[in-house]
């Protein structure tokens, strides 16, 4: 007797609303970041004084000179770019943001400043003691002071007026090398967050999926998936750096900059930094970069950097002005995930859920090589289908975590490009909730069919029955944790 496609219906309709209320209930509060008001002060900021972006002269030629400098663990190659005229001249390292990059980024920029009577230093991030998982910022930070000692021993450069400019996540090494050493003459921060990296991040995240029109259920699969991630670099306070900074302090934003809490990151500035030494400009038009769209600077930037560098030791007596900021939302923290959404327990039940999925065709093998033939046991007729129940079982769930890390990698990679189109956003979402409820689907065709297998007397083998508990158990791992992550929720 077989189980009728309605009665199958039923039951896994009731599977996925059960799934769906249990993936309610596990995981920790949503993450839903409220609306920030714009504080009064950044509503009437004066206008940049236009002296302060009043280009200046160019030096007809530059010196290029390649170097290696020994730091902790490992040798960095570095570019110095220098103005071919004599004397004394400022300087300045460039200070990377995240990923592994090559210090010709800053080629252009590195340029411009050298032809401006600014010796410039960039160089090659460190491989060692810095990866994904991994980040020492504290590590990073004696790279640059590395770099520092470097130019101050030129003749060339103005020792008291070598400094550190940083970018994104080297706004948060740069106040560490600051605070640490009194050689630092001064510090730029460009589109520094100085806030945690997990709230960065997430804000980052939160701005990148709703221009995308991403579904609410995009945005709760990815900070829950945050919020399991082990990573401590990801909880760094940065505001004991910023208290130390006694230095002159440049804080350069753009009002275009996905990527940064902007006026939660000035307040904090503000609040960490002595009230004389800091001076804050919002350039607009300007993306996290500093670039139009990803491509050229916007005008103002290189002129207002170099013109506050040439400046020092006086400041301007505009502590902050430039275009109107406006930041949606706050950078509000992603929760952290509980014990059973923690990236262990994750482990641990995906790889369950993998030596199931093994354990079927491993099975088989070792039965045939031990000489035995399924097809002569009782009721044989009834296993090969119920094998090929399992076989496109393990298929769809594979396919499932392959379709939700693509996905996640695709969400990623639009929000670092600030790229991206709301179609992809929609069509990945679409497949991998589609492929949950047809793998929840065969798993009740399964569990149905043995069901009455069994009604019918068929008695499995000692090795049909770790087969079917492999598969089917694997899979019922699988789908709680879909069930977690929001792959069974309403609405969409």
């Amino acid at each position: 007797m077989l189980v009728g496609r309605g009665t199958l219906s039923v039951v896994a309709g009731v599977l996925v609303a059960a799934l769906a209320i249990l993936g309610y209930l596990l995981p920790p509060p949503a993450f839903d970041p409220p609306p920030l008001d714009n504080p009064p002060a950044y509503n009437a900021l004066p206008v940049q004084p236009p002296g302060e972006y009043r280009p200046g002269g160019a030096a007809a030629q530059i010196q290029v000179q390649r170097v290696t400098v020994p730091v902790r663990g490992e040798e960095l190659h570095a570019t110095i770019r220098s103005p071919a005229t004599p004397g004394r001249h400022p300087a300045m390292v460039f200070v990377q943001g995240s990923g592994s990059g090559s210090g010709d980024e800053f080629t252009s920029q590195a340029e411009w400043l050298a032809k401006s009577g600014i010796v410039t230093l960039a160089y090659d991030k460190r491989t060692i003691g810095y990866s994904f998982r991994s980040r020492d910022f504290g590590l990073l930070a004696d790279d640059a002071l590395h770099m520092i000692d470097v130019l101050r021993a030129r003749p060339d450069v103005n020792p008291a007026k070598t400094g550190l400019w940083g970018v994104s996540e080297g706004g948060w090494v740069v106040p560490i090398a600051a605070a640490r050493s009194r050689d630092v003459a001064y510090a730029v921060l460009v589109s520094s967050p100085n806030v945690s990296p997990m709230r960065q991040v997430a804000f980052a995240l939160n701005e990148q999926l709703l221009r995308l029109h991403a579904p609410d259920g995009v945005r709760d699969l990815l900070t829950r998936a945050m919020g399991g991630v082990g990573f401590d670099f990801l909880r760094y306070d940065s505001r004991p750096a910023l208290h130390g900074i006694t230095q002159p302090t440049l804080a350069l934003y753009g009002t275009m900059d996905p990527s940064v809490p902007f006026v939660e990151s000035t307040e904090t500035l503000i609040n960490s930094l002595p009230t004389s030494d800091y001076t804050i400009r919002f350039l607009a038009g300007a993306d996290h970069a500093m670039r139009i769209n990803g491509g050229r600077f916007v005008p103002d930037y290189l002129p207002t950097l170099a013109n506050w560098i040439d400046g020092l030791p006086s400041l301007p007596q505009l502590k902050m002005a430039g275009a109107t900021p406006v930041q949606r939302f706050q950078a509000a923290d992603v929760p952290a995930a509980p014990w059973y959404g923690g990236s262990t327990f994750l482990g641990l039940t995906l790889t369950l859920a993998a030596v199931g999925y093994v354990a079927a065709p491993v099975t088989e093998m070792v039965v045939r090589l031990r000489g035995r033939d399924l097809r002569l046991q009782t009721n044989a007729q009834l296993w090969p289908a119920m094998r090929r129940r399992l076989r496109r079982m393990a298929w769809a769930g594979l396919g499932l975590l392959a379709a939700v890390m693509a996905f996640i990698m695709l969400i990623v990679l639009f929000s670092v490009n600030q790229a991206g189109a709301w179609p992809a956003v929609q069509a990945g979402w679409l497949v991998v909730r589609v492929l949950a409820v047809v793998i929840l689907a065969q798993e009740v065709g399964a569990a149905g069919a043995l069901i009455v297998g069994l009604r019918d007397g068929w008695q499995p083998t000692r090795w049909q029955k770790v087969t079917l508990a492999g598969v089917l158990g694997g899979t019922g791992l699988l789908l709680v944790t879909a069930a977690y992550y929001g792959l069974f929720a309403f609405p969409w």
